[in-house]
């Protein structure tokens, strides 16, 4: 055999058909299946043939095997080393594997050590992660643990976590209960609000610590060696109860584990069973409570919260969750409205799924990230203690941006208008008129951010500045006067037509057309000239007066496609009148 350092070892690239079917007939020869990877590397023999190969999903390595003509030359070790040396580039020092229990002599020989085990699998990793974040565990030590994932935080989580923390006494000066979030980002709320949320909702009752990588879900565990999919959840749940009582528990000195009920889930319900059957070989006692119901008799749960932010209803989704969980969701249902305004095709000079509109600088990807860089922070604005804190997040989300699309002006406009209505509809709604509430509080919040000079000190630099071309050439309102207006027009005449007809066909389009017929759209006059923009709006007028009550699908969608050739062929782009139409989106979901 060759020395290690001169082996060729190469990365396939997936991305190229014939390179992924190669890993995946080399990978079947093997018994195993490929699975999603960020990478796969391989040692290739002379005549171009896979000998070994392996795979990398950020800490975890997948997909590993050796060719039965080459299992005596040694390849693993170079293998496995380059794979853990390509993990440390990415910033994973801790590299896990799982694997079949057969194999775990092999990875203990390469300096993995086991975590868990299942009848099927094995948990294996190379460095101290596991060891470090039981340390820090040691420093929360509790009788009783709960772990959730909270996507997002509701008052079933609430009472659950109520009712744990009433059932013992803990002794003097220690906290009887720690909450655990689950720590993955494979959830629909990112970790970062997960754990924000269990948090503020969790305040004076538990110990809420971070959470780790150490929670397996179905999620996270590979299926890739295991000869039935159908082993697949009770190999992944068995682990994780593995793990859980042999490393997390004794950290915490946690005698007792509280779940709620499943009356639902099959998967749930079995997890529940699992943990019943296995962790009180480690001294640990399950407590399960029945879980919270609702004033209609259903069991609260974070699905039906997602089901009511999905339809757009944030009073239906409020109803399910504690006042600490409602910033989250607006900024869920913020972003939600930006991806309706994107998804949306035939709209004129916009991009979407169908086309780029008048734009050659942008397209429906470039959206798409515009809109994850910037989702972070709406909950943040939402919160904002003060003007001068809502425009520095309102700075940082347009940094986020622009270092997302690679300069190109993806949403300015709309953090503006987002992040000041975020802030605004942050209020109780306690017998009062919710939108008139909103809509003096956007006044208040406009007044605060645009109380100095429009320069780095603004919600953001540049956002109004064809705004205020347009106002100082032609007395035009931009988006600051909008704003200050606490949105008037959009109150009074945009929401309220979307609200009539946004389960119709094409609403989001005839909305925005009736935005481009009523709207001084300063984006528009920027590139086509006041005079221009002018006739485009009138002929927008014309147009939405034949839609507006319309059921005509082929007519309206004929106009709609003439106006986004012509819009395209001008280059001209609505952009104000898309921020708008997702704001309205935004605001009739913060009022349905």
């Amino acid at each position: 055999m060759e020395p290690f350092e001169r082996i060729d070892i190469q990365e396939l690239p997936l991305s190229v058909p014939a390179f992924r079917r190669q890993v995946e007939d080399f990978l079947g020869r093997n018994g195993l299946r490929l699975e999603e990877v960020d990478l796969y590397m391989a040692v290739l023999s002379d005549d171009g043939e896979i000998m070994a190969g392996g795979g990398l999903s950020r800490d975890v390595i997948k997909c590993i095997a050796v060719s039965g003509t080459a299992r005596s030359l040694g390849l693993s070790v170079p293998l496995v080393s380059r794979l853990v040396s390509v993990a440390a580039e990415r910033g994973f020092t801790n590299v896990k594997v799982f694997t079949k229990p057969e194999n775990q002599a092999v990875f203990e020989s390469l300096g993995f050590r086991l975590l868990a085990e299942a009848p099927q699998a094995v948990l294996m990793e190379n460095g101290r992660g596991l060891e470090d974040y039981c340390a820090y565990l040691r420093g929360h030590r509790a009788d009783g643990v709960i772990v959730m994932n909270a996507n997002p935080f509701t008052l079933g989580h609430r009472f659950l976590v109520e009712q744990a923390s009433m059932s013992f006494r803990a002794p003097e000066g220690r906290r009887n209960l720690v909450v655990l979030p689950v720590k993955e980002d494979a959830s629909r709320f990112p970790y970062a609000e997960r754990l924000e949320m269990i948090r503020r909702g969790c305040d004076g009752i538990a110990d809420v610590v971070e959470g780790s990588d150490y929670q397996i879900s179905a999620a996270t565990f590979p299926t890739y060696f295991l000869k039935n999919l159908s082993d697949a959840s009770e190999t992944q749940m068995r682990l994780d109860l593995d793990l859980f009582g042999r490393h997390i528990a004794p950290a915490l000195g946690a005698t007792v584990r509280f779940v709620g009920s499943e009356p639902a889930d099959p998967l749930t319900a079995r997890y529940n069973a699992l943990m019943k059957e296995i962790l009180p070989s480690y001294g640990v006692q399950v407590v399960e409570i029945k879980r919270l119901k609702s004033s209609d008799g259903r069991f609260v749960s974070a699905s039906r919260v997602r089901e009511q932010l999905d339809k757009g209803s944030y009073s239906a989704a409020k109803a399910l969750t504690p006042a600490s969980t409602w910033p989250y969701l607006m900024a869920d249902l913020a972003e939600r409205a930006l991806r309706m305004e994107l998804d949306a095709p035939l709209k004129p000079g916009l991009v979407g799924p169908d086309s780029n509109g008048a734009h050659g600088d942008m397209d429906y990807t470039l959206m798409r990230r515009s809109i994850a860089a910037i989702r972070p922070y709406f909950s943040r604005m939402a919160l904002a203690g003060s003007a001068d804190e809502l425009r520095q997040l309102g700075i940082d989300a347009e940094k986020a941006m622009l270092a997302a699309t690679g300069g190109v002006n993806g949403h300015r406009g709309a953090i503006c208008a987002l992040g000041l209505t975020l802030r605004a509809a942050n209020c109780e709604m306690q017998d009062v008129d919710y939108k008139l509430l909103m809509q003096n509080r956007l006044v208040q919040i406009a007044q605060g951010i645009f109380d100095k000079s429009l320069t780095v000190n603004n919600m953001h630099s540049t956002a109004l500045s064809h705004g205020a071309e347009a106002k100082e050439k032609y007395g035009t309102k931009g988006a600051r006067d909008m704003a200050l207006d606490g949105y008037r027009s959009l109150f009074a005449f945009w929401q309220p037509y979307y609200h009539g007809i946004r389960k119709q066909p094409l609403a989001l389009q005839r909305t925005l057309i009736h935005l481009i017929a009523s709207l001084d759209d300063t984006c528009l006059i920027h590139r086509v000239g006041y005079e221009r923009a002018g006739q485009l709006r009138e002929e927008a007028s014309e147009i939405f007066g034949e839609i507006a009550h319309g059921s005509d699908y082929e007519r309206m969608e004929s106009l709609l496609k003439g106006l986004c050739t012509r819009y395209a062929a001008e280059g001209a782009s609505p952009g104000g009148a898309a921020d708008m139409l997702a704001l309205t989106v935004f605001i009739d979901s913060l009022l349905s």
